[in-house]
């Protein structure tokens, strides 16, 4: 059999969807979680910069270091395993140790980020967690623990993955600057299922935190767009009546439809990223099949309660900015159309003003024309008497008599050659 050439990408799209695999956590264990994004243009950020601070931190440990142009990494730092991912707009550091500490939720995992390195780093804190891996806790202790870590309030709690886990957290902030989350699982429970878990967890939070962004750059573009729509009702109320300055009202009009699209330019990465980062949120809330536990919210309900009205929040703000866009062009292509159609009638009234001037300087032509043969005619006239007076004694008729005569061919005469002037003139 010939060989068959491959696609210069073939091995790179197989390889991609198994490029970022789930960690193996055995419990009982702990994980602290980085996620790190510049504050503008993360997207546009230098990714070179991002693995360049990997290795600083892995050089610390004496760890391999990444391949070039890698995206993700995982390997182990001392005691503990990393687990390092770039993104679209930001990168992920998970440290996973063993074990739990005796004080719960205890940051000495993280301290394993060194304090100078963190102030290294390029870019700012989206989130951090610290997550508590236990393993046999009695379902009848979990709700103490969960009252005493957590704000009874907030905190969402569900069993998920076929009632292998309980996980829970209140997507609070603690003194120490990081969320908290904890995790339950039965006796026997597989290290890859608790890593699932685990990376489901982070990826939650992490995901939640990025949508939200989108909502404060929907309260910008709100406060932005308020004195636009307030000078756009006025522009297109005032264009029912007579307009008086036409031009002017198209200018202002065209300005706000320039300055909308801008708004719309300057947003439109944010407000799409939201909805792809809201997406994910729900997607992988799904995949934990989650069950009610001991009467709590689940996560589901915690998002429908605080997240779900946000995203409606960002949403609803598009849709303002795209009707906004939308009205501005409608309005300024109707104001086209009611100055094209008052300039049709200014145009028609010319040309009927013309047509009046074109009849009365026809009719005046026409009188000098008559006048004019009237003229030629006396001088024609009177021209030819002075040639045929030597005839008044041979014919004898009186020099009037003569000119009686001559009056009418002459007269008819000049008038043919003037009307044969004025065609080969037409």
């Amino acid at each position: 059999m010939d060989p068959i050439d491959d696609h210069p990408l073939r091995y790179q799209i197989a390889n991609e969807l198994h490029a970022r695999p789930f960690p193996s956590v055995e419990a009982p264990g702990r994980a602290a979680y980085l996620a790190l994004k510049p504050a503008q243009n993360a997207a546009g950020r230098d990714r070179e910069a991002d693995r360049a601070h990997l290795i600083k931190l892995l050089d610390r440990f004496g760890a391999a270091h990444p391949q070039p142009g890698a995206t993700h990494y995982f390997g182990e730092i001392g005691k503990h395993r990393l687990k390092w991912e770039s993104h679209t707009e930001f990168v992920t550091f998970t440290i996973f140790g063993e074990g739990v500490a005796e004080r719960p939720f205890d940051a000495g995992t993280f301290q394993v980020f060194p304090a100078d390195w963190l102030a290294e780093a390029p870019g700012t804190r989206v989130t951090s967690a610290l997550i508590r891996i236990e393993s046999g806790t009695p379902d009848d202790e979990i709700p103490a623990k969960l009252r005493d870590w957590f704000v009874p309030e907030s905190v969402a709690q569900s069993r998920v993955i076929d009632d292998q886990l309980v996980v829970a957290g209140d997507f609070r902030i603690d003194p120490g600057g990081h969320m908290r989350f904890a995790v339950f699982a039965r006796e026997g429970t597989g290290a890859r299922r608790v890593g699932r878990v685990v990376q489901r967890l982070c990826e939650i939070e992490t995901y939640k935190a990025m949508a939200m962004l989108g909502l404060f750059r929907a309260r910008e573009l709100s406060g932005a767009m308020a004195p636009l729509d307030t000078r756009l009702r006025e522009l297109v109320a005032g264009m029912a009546g007579p307009l008086q300055q036409p031009e002017e009202t198209l200018q202002e009009l065209l300005a706000i439809s320039a300055e909308v699209e801008s708004l719309a330019a300057q947003a439109s990465f944010r407000l799409s990223a939201t909805g792809a980062y809201e997406a994910i949120v729900n997607q992988r809330i799904d995949v934990l099949r989650e069950e009610r536990f001991a009467g709590g919210q689940t996560f589901r309900e915690f998002m429908t309660r605080r997240f779900d009205p946000a995203m409606r929040t960002v949403k609803s703000t598009e849709l303002r900015l795209k009707a906004m866009s939308d009205r501005a062009l409608r309005a300024a292509n109707l104001l086209r159309t009611k100055v094209d159609v008052a300039r049709s009638a200014q145009n028609q009234s010319l040309l009927e003003s013309m047509d009046r001037r074109s009849d009365l300087q026809l009719r005046l032509q026409r009188t000098v024309e008559g006048l004019s043969v009237v003229a030629i005619s006396y001088y024609a006239v009177s021209l030819t008497g002075y040639l045929i007076y030597p005839l008044a004694e041979v014919t004898g008729l009186s020099r009037g008599e003569l000119l009686a005569i001559l009056t009418v061919p002459v007269v008819l005469l000049v008038w043919t050659l003037v009307r044969r002037i004025r065609r080969s003139l037409e």
